[in-house]
């Protein structure tokens, strides 16, 4: 087998338990999708474990030696392997030119820590072409992911992933399951497109930029009152009209209100 030092610079913690590797096939394969692209596969552990499960795998691999190892250790395969930085990918481009109408891609990855929240934002972008995520991600990242308004791990990368997904963590992942064990844990987490959209984001006059613009002020000043955070974004009498008290704090309103303070300012 090719073996691999490594390398701090991408981060790199490949996960080698295999009863482990195992469930996070099992995860993401339910369904038998028909394509599933791996992101940072490394040496192949979980690309193994997936190749049976489905008939076309994708491997985007930002490591170089990587990449061109892959193709060796399982040729004549269903394996495509792309060397590139995944913040850089556009599923789109991976559509199969012969079957325009293909289903929607299923992604997998045990991702790097220091991409894993830009990365999650770069696919918000791309749900159309996701049915679902399964990724093994810090522990910390996945509690924000998942939760609650009024919770301590709630903020900005909470609201905009709730507004479009649905999160589940699956199971946690202990640092003795890498090679080299990093220093915290890790989650395995499901994210799919949600089951019930958020009905005011189904408005003509919904404007996603602007959201996104109101939820990174509210954050960005999060021990201030909405009626100071968001000065010069959203005035107190729009947030009243939005159902928001402008005494509360960002952290305890919920993405619904979110997407109605965009609406109630697009409207005025």
């Amino acid at each position: 087998m090719f073996q691999h030092t490594p390398r701090k610079r991408f981060g790199q913690h490949f996960l080698v338990d295999q009863a482990i590797l195992q469930r996070i096939a099992a995860t993401c394969a339910l369904g038998h999708p028909a394509t599933i692209v791996e992101i940072g596969p490394g040496p192949g552990a979980l690309t193994e474990l997936l190749l049976p499960r489905t008939s076309r795998l994708i491997a985007v691999e930002l490591d170089r030696d990587l990449a061109n190892a892959l193709p060796q250790r399982f040729p004549d395969t269903a394996l495509e392997v792309h060397q590139m930085d995944v913040l850089n990918c556009q599923l789109a481009s991976f559509q199969d030119q012969k079957n325009p109408a293909h289903p929607p891609f299923r992604v997998v990855g045990n991702l790097p820590y220091n991409i894993s929240t830009p990365l999650i934002f770069h696919l918000l972008e791309q749900l159309d072409q996701i049915d679902q995520m399964v990724f093994m991600v810090q522990k910390e990242v996945a509690g924000r992911l998942s939760a609650a308004p009024g919770s301590k791990q709630y903020g900005r990368l909470s609201v905009m992933a709730a507004l479009k997904l649905d999160t589940e963590c699956i199971f946690d992942v202990p640092p003795a399951a890498f090679d080299p064990p990093p220093k915290v844990d890790s989650t395995v987490i499901r994210m799919q497109p949600r089951a019930q959209p958020i009905i005011e984001m189904q408005s003509p006059d919904f404007d996603e930029t602007l959201t996104a613009k109101l939820v990174t002020a509210a954050f960005a000043q999060r021990r201030k009152t909405l009626r100071n955070a968001l000065n010069g974004h959203a005035s107190i009498q729009q947030m009243e009209e939005a159902g928001i008290d402008p005494t509360n704090r960002a952290e305890v309103i919920s993405p619904e209100q979110y997407v109605r303070l965009s609406l109630q300012v697009s409207a005025d």
